[in-house]
């Protein structure tokens, strides 16, 4: 698993503007099987995204996000190996 911390680093005014073509980047992740699970950051800072592939795969994913071709964020990546979980996340497990 990738988990992705997306930080804003344009004001708020600037990314209103993109966050439609944002949430359509993240449906089509989804449709793909890429994209596990998503939201804000509280408070509104940026975004996480629960991804599934390699890092070449996710990282090749988020350049194509909006956000990142208006370059109104930055995006961190962790890779994590899942082990434990909780009951009904077992698809989440490596």
């Amino acid at each position: 698993m990738i988990i992705v911390s997306l930080t804003y680093i344009a004001p708020i005014s600037d990314i209103d503007p993109l966050l439609d073509a944002h949430v359509d980047w993240l449906e089509r992740g989804y449709a793909s099987g890429r994209f596990l699970a998503s939201g804000r950051k509280v408070p509104r800072t940026g975004g996480v995204i629960l991804a599934r592939g390699t890092l070449a795969e996710v990282e090749a994913a988020c350049a194509e996000d909006p956000f990142a071709r208006h370059k109104v964020a930055t995006y961190d990546f962790t890779e994590m190996a899942v082990t434990m979980s909780a009951e009904g996340l077992d698809g989440l497990l490596d």
